[in-house]
């Protein structure tokens, strides 16, 4: 890795990490001016890490992220010590992302990328009515809840876990569809799927029941369908310090309590 780019995100703390980086490494600021580098570094927390691999996904190039937020799950911890060594050592993570393709009551039809999760949401005080289908095949004729979301095993630990979704592991090949705050049926928890699966979500009344579907930090109003399947095709690497790697961590958090 001998050209190494670096994006912080707006933070004193970040933004300090930055001009050390830049100080003791040469790093290039790439926030600044496009740059062709082997490795980029990515300074911040998960939030703004999630922005990075959107903005970065075409250029193929390795990330490696280093911890200037809370919780940094997506991130190392942060030293400026042996750094370009560290990075030499660190195990990669491989993620692909969602494919989401919505349709809306207007007949605008949008498509957008999700890494952790494809999020559908009531827009009224009334529950959504969704049919649910897999591989052509209905699964739930109607599901009444607030919503009901895609996740990806490296977003299993985020908003999917929080809603009682399940923890999956990065190799698991397989993704969880979970509702949110499920009304009918009134014991489906959900379901872990082939990550090969083809997922549509049909809006049942969407103009009375109206619904919105999120990518992300995508949002798209009023929608009469979502399609969704994983990207294969997109590979994005992730670098983690040995003793933190990425599946490591999603299987820890199986046993934190």
């Amino acid at each position: 890795m001998e050209r190494i780019g670096c994006v912080a995100d707006n933070s004193a703390k970040a933004q300090q990490a930055l001009k050390d980086l830049v100080k003791r490494y040469g790093v290039v600021d790439i926030s600044q001016k496009r740059s062709n580098v082997d490795v980029i570094i990515v300074l911040g927390g998960d939030g703004f890490m999630l922005q990075m691999l959107h903005k970065f996904m075409e250029r193929k190039t390795p990330i490696y992220g280093m911890n200037c937020g809370t919780v940094g799950f997506l991130m190392n911890d942060y030293s400026l010590d042996n750094l370009p060594e560290k990075m030499e050592a660190a195990r990669a993570s491989i993620l692909h992302p969602l494919s989401m393709y919505a349709r809306c009551v207007n007949g605008r039809e949008i498509e957008a990328l999700a890494i952790n999760e494809v999020s559908l949401f009531r827009e009224s005080r009334q529950a959504a009515k969704i049919r649910v289908t897999i591989d052509h095949v209905v699964r739930l004729g109607e599901l009444i809840s607030d919503g009901v979301l895609v996740s990806t095993a490296a977003g299993s630990t985020a908003y999917n876990f929080s809603a009682g979704g399940p923890i999956i592991p990065l190799n698991g090949n397989v993704l969880a569809l979970t509702p949110l705050a499920p009304f009918r049926p009134r014991r489906w928890r959900g379901a872990l799927l082939n990550h090969k699966a083809n997922i549509t979500f049909e809006i049942l009344e969407p103009e009375k029941r109206p619904v919105s579907a999120v990518a992300d930090f995508t949002e798209i109003r009023d929608v009469v369908s979502v399609s969704i399947n994983e990207q294969r095709k997109i590979a994005l690497t992730l670098l983690f310090d040995p003793e933190h790697n990425l599946e490591e961590r999603i299987t820890k958090e199986q046993f934190v309590y």
